[in-house]
């Protein structure tokens, strides 16, 4: 089965850092740039970061800029965001996609939820 898998969230306090991945199964992502997105309540889904399939060009949208920061392992056939200085708006639903666009990703994960809070 061709899928994306969200993992890595949790509750943390502003501050804290998490670790979330998105490993992919039935496929290889090495050939994909991987973009991360987010979703809080009420609001809508946004761009949080993308990654190249080289992994030699970053994005990142203003508000995570400096404290996020996404890798890849195509080894592991998974990409990281790592999210350090955690604040409360940061509280949201998180997914990865194999685009960078979101309106070019067709279907969507499960995600994974990321609450900061104190």
């Amino acid at each position: 089965q061709v899928q994306l898998v969200e993992s890595g969230g949790g509750l943390v306090q502003p501050g804290g850092s998490l670790r979330l991945s998105c490993a992919a199964s039935g496929f290889f992502l090495r050939s994909y740039s991987i973009g991360w997105f987010r979703q809080a309540p009420g609001k809508e889904r946004e761009g949080v970061s993308c990654i190249s399939s080289s992994a030699g060009t970053t994005n990142y949208s203003d508000s995570v800029k400096g404290r996020f920061t996404i890798s890849r392992d195509n080894g592991k056939n998974t990409v990281y965001l790592q999210m350090n200085s955690l604040k409360p708006e940061d509280t949201a639903i998180y997914y990865c996609a194999t685009s960078c666009r979101l309106r070019s990703v067709g279907s969507w994960g499960q995600g994974t939820q990321v609450t900061v809070s104190s």
